[in-house]
């Protein structure tokens, strides 16, 4: 997705992991040094690993152990010692350091004893005035008046630095931070009460100590995805005089902890751990990351092993469900750890509507400035459905015409709308391919009038063009309009499930706001047009994955004492499922979306504050439920970074987890019962009595045990059964779903799970 910068960054990679460990070394050619990630084992026979108090000399004998595993080379290595060769060694996400190595020394350290993997570091992909009242948050009110903004939770945030000068982090009735705090500040200014540490975890750990690189933002998501977080208040905030009010983040009063671990050439596995790995030694509540690969064994991949180390520390960890939508399967940061963000619109639009000489008007959104465009009628061409290059309009010859390109998932529009320019078009209409459906951006700034409009009236738009003799066309331009009732729907680009690493989980969890988001720009300083842009409006599942760790930031200032899976079940049980008109939550197509897209539903965070019940989950389950997934000891050990007997401990399924939501594989002939608990915690009223609701999915019968559950004191459990069995009798294809919910209803509360069913 893009800014208003007219930069597109997109890092078009692929995280490879092959299975045996002889082949989990990449192929290359000659002696060429590139960076392997490298996992050993616990060295028992050493005190010092034991020690609870983390001294220097602790974290130097560590780093000596690491280093023995370094093999002595055949060839000229003068040119990189051992610290050099070390990049990173980690603490907190398992035993494991990233080395740069040649292909044959790691082929040769893979076969050392002490070693369980090894592999060549991958990249991962990056991927608001009005977010925080379409939300339910208003000063003085409500939410944010009862927690104080999120004062007192620190959230670090993984991404491509910070621009530490921008109004969004003045520090102004800002309190210190908390004396947990021990991370560092990188900036010699820069960090206040607003930005309490600063680090860079790009390249080398042990180059940064030795000479600190300040994590300045040279992309501009890093910037936008911080301010979206806890930007602090800025009024007169807007885009090109669009989306104009006062910009503020979710949790404005907590504290920002910036790690940077991408740079222009991407965000390297080594550093993202290494950012894990500072993030929980420095003290952080929650952790925020808008970046993505591909799916993958949680037992390698990075994000799973790191966001684990954080869960382990009572760390919430956010992350990304992916921009690779609207296709099933695509959902990836998967791990029941994790806390998995989707993306939808809200009800702000800024209208561009193209206007036909029949008079039909079809409303579309851009950022262009009007006063910049004559509302004058000109020729009106297509290009038969082609995306607009070069050639094609050339041989068109469409001088002073207002052209129709196609927009599709891959489609670079900012090129499109410069090939129309260079060949003298006076404008171009944007239409949505059939895949990207209703999904619209507004932020690109182009070099000439542009209007982005649906599939549906791209088709209108083009039959009226063949149709007629004389086809013309006009923009108007209209400005920034709220109280669109469709909203939210689901972003054409947001990821979607089953989770291929685990159908019998609902992935992603949740959605928010990542659509045409307004917030703070990396580099606002520059001028535009002759006007700084302090502001820019991007859109990704990578916007929406910071307005859900900023509403946990104000859980977590509220119940501090909650755990990571506790605020997550807060705010999926509160979810609602209904747009602002009462209709199911539409997907890309305005049709009613199904729950591999929204999860839980929309966080609703006024609700979530007061959930009544929450659904926890014991650290050790996670074990459990690795070794029902197949791993071997060795596998779930990568992730949970102690020993794991796999032949020994009591595995189970995914469903078997106390989480907030269901995920039934149901196959053609499993017509017998399956059933599965759960255990609630009341944090409502000590006395109250709940009375399920249950709306089964097609196809399936659904009881639950007890039907009413009755409590007497506060933080007082209560345990239910849900039994599923397939319907007689009914044809259902293979491979189809359904859905349905059981929901939990007291005299204040309601407290509902979401319940997908995969027919095989």
């Amino acid at each position: 997705m893009m800014a208003i910068k007219l930069v597109v960054f997109v890092l078009n990679v692929i995280l490879f992991f092959p299975s045996s460990l002889s082949q989990r070394v990449a192929s290359e050619e000659g002696n060429e040094f590139r960076t392997y990630i490298v996992h050993v084992k616990k060295p028992e026979s050493r005190i010092w690993f034991h020690s609870s108090v983390e001294g220097n000399n602790n974290i130097n004998n560590l780093h000596s152990w690491y280093e023995s595993f370094l093999p002595s080379s055949t060839i000229d290595t003068a040119s990189l010692n051992s610290q050099t060769r070390m990049l990173h060694a980690y603490r907190h996400v398992g035993y494991a350091f990233a080395a740069r190595l040649t292909k044959d020394e790691a082929l040769h350290m893979a076969n050392k004893d002490g070693v369980l993997m090894i592999r060549e570091e991958k990249m991962l992909q990056l991927q608001t005035t009005h977010t925080p009242a379409f939300m339910g948050l208003h000063p003085d009110e409500g939410l944010w008046r009862e927690n104080n903004l999120g004062k007192g939770v620190i959230i670090g945030v993984f991404d491509t630095g910070i621009s530490p000068s921008h109004p969004s982090f003045n520090d102004e009735g800002m309190s210190p931070p908390p004396a947990k705090w021990k991370g560092k500040c990188h900036f010699r200014k820069g960090c206040n009460n607003k930005i309490i540490g600063a680090i860079t975890t790009v390249g080398s750990t042990y180059m940064s100590e030795a000479a600190p690189v300040p994590p300045f933002d040279d992309i501009g998501h890093g910037t936008h995805t911080a301010s979206i977080i806890a930007g602090s208040f800025v009024k007169n905030a807007h885009v090109l005089g669009q989306a104009n009010g006062t910009s503020v983040g979710m949790a404005p009063h907590a504290h920002l902890a910036i790690y940077k671990a991408c740079s222009m050439i991407g965000c390297s596995e080594g550093s993202v751990l290494a950012a894990f790995d500072a993030a929980i030694n420095d003290g952080v509540d929650i952790i925020s990351v808008s970046l993505a690969g591909e799916s993958k064994l949680f037992s390698e991949d990075a994000m799973s092993i790191g966001s684990f180390g954080a869960t382990q520390k009572g760390i919430l960890v956010t992350i990304a469900a992916g921009n690779e939508g609207p296709e099933s399967s695509t959902v990836v940061n998967d791990a029941p750890w994790i806390f998995t963000v989707g993306a939808s619109t809200m009800d702000r639009r800024i209208v561009a509507s193209v206007k036909l000489g029949n008079g039909a008007e079809y409303d579309g959104e851009s950022l262009y400035e009007s006063k910049l465009f004559k509302n004058d009628y000109n020729p009106l061409v297509h290009l038969n459905g082609a995306p607009c290059n070069k050639g094609l309009l050339e041989s068109m010859k469409v001088e002073g015409k207002i052209v129709v390109c196609v927009n599709g998932k891959n489609t670079m529009k900012y090129k499109q709308a410069e090939a129309v320019k260079s060949a003298g078009g006076a404008a171009m209409i944007l239409a949505n391919s059939d895949t990207c459906g209703y999904t619209l951006s507004t932020e690109e700034t182009y070099p000439l009038p542009v209007t982005h409009v649906s599939h549906a009236s791209g088709l209108q738009i083009m039959r009226y063009i063949d149709s007629c003799k004389d086809p013309k066309a006009t923009i108007l331009f209209k400005g920034t309009i709220t109280g669109n009732t469709s909203a939210p729907v689901v972003a054409s680009f947001s990821s979607r499930g089953p989770s291929r690493q685990c159908p019998g989980l609902l992935k992603p969890d949740i959605i928010g706001p990542g659509v045409n988001v307004l917030a703070s720009s990396a580099d606002w300083r520059t001028s535009y047009n002759g006007r700084p842009p302090a502001f820019s409006i991007m859109s990704g599942t990578s916007m929406a994955c910071p307005h859900i760790s900023g509403v946990a930031a104000l859980l977590k200032s509220s119940h501090p004492h909650w755990s990571p899976a506790v605020v997550k079940s807060a705010i999926m049980t509160t979810a609602y499922t209904t747009n602002l008109q009462g209709d199911p939550i539409p997907d890309e197509k305005l049709r009613p979306a199904s729950l591999f897209a929204i999860g839980a539903g929309h966080v609703n965070p006024s609700k979530a504050e007061d959930p009544g019940l929450v659904y926890d989950i014991m650290l050790d389950d996670y074990a459990a439920y690795l070794c029902g997934l197949g791993f071997t000891s060795t596998m779930a050990q990568l992730v949970t970074h102690k020993p794991v007997n796999c032949d020994l401990i009591k595995k189970i399924e995914a469903t078997e987890l106390n989480y907030p939501s269901f995920s039934v594989v149901l196959g053609s002939a499993d017509y017998f019962p399956k059933t599965y608990n759960r255990t609630v915690m009341n944090v409502g009223p000590a006395d109250s009595h709940y009375i399920v609701e249950v709306v089964p999915p097609a196809g399936v019968h659904v009881s639950v045990e007890p039907q009413i559950l009755v409590f007497n004191g506060e933080q007082q459990t209560a345990r239910y059964s849900v039994t599923f069995t397939r319907k007689t009798g009914e044809t259902i294809s293979a491979s189809s779903t359904a859905q349905g919910f059981i929901e939990w209803v007291s005299d204040k509360h309601s407290v509902r799970s979401p319940i997908a069913v995969i027919f095989t």
